[in-house]
């Protein structure tokens, strides 16, 4: 449900048609729970757009059709989504878990746990799937959260710095 929601609030943004209507009242109660949630677009393999809401604002529905456009029009790393790209694109899903802070990096789960690292203004996430696609070990991530996050590889290790992990749910187009 969470993807053809996706897909139509998307091709209806691509094709200027009207949006799906979103009846909270008509959903399974798991989409009417307000969850943060990430949407993941690629063409050909490569990234074409990926935003999130890791707070639970909004129920999960609305929040995966929010994020959907986002992640084709406001992503500041890419170009808008065009028409001709549409039939390329293929979608991803992930819906997280509440934030848990990490008190002791050998916790850290590759595989398994998603990093959220904020120290001041400055802050990075990176979804669970990420170390895994890269090939990354536990340090590799933290340091790759950090540069995501405009900070030094090694700021992980500073004790102003938060680190919290989070799990995720991750649909993929069929």
């Amino acid at each position: 449900m969470l993807m053809a929601l996706a897909r139509e609030t998307l091709e209806a943004k691509i094709f200027g048609t009207n949006p799906p209507n979103i009846d909270l009242s008509t959903l399974p109660p798991p989409l009417q729970e307000p969850c943060g949630a990430f949407v993941t677009l690629k063409r050909r393999g490569q990234l074409r757009g990926c935003i999130g809401q890791i707070e639970a604002r909004w129920p999960l529905a609305v929040t995966v059709a929010r994020m959907a456009v986002a992640a084709a029009f406001h992503d500041p790393r890419l170009p808008s989504l065009t028409p001709d790209e549409w039939k390329d694109v293929e979608l991803e899903i992930s819906v997280l878990s509440p934030l848990a802070r990490l008190r002791d990096a050998s916790q850290l789960r590759v595989g398994t746990h998603g990093l959220y690292l904020r120290k001041e203004t400055q802050a990075g996430l990176l979804l669970p799937q990420v170390p895994l696609e890269q090939g990354w070990d536990a340090e590799t991530f933290l340091r790759q959260t950090c540069r995501k996050a405009g900070l030094p590889p090694e700021a992980w290790k500073d004790p102003a710095a938060e680190i919290f992990v989070f799990t995720a749910e991750v649909i993929h187009e069929k």
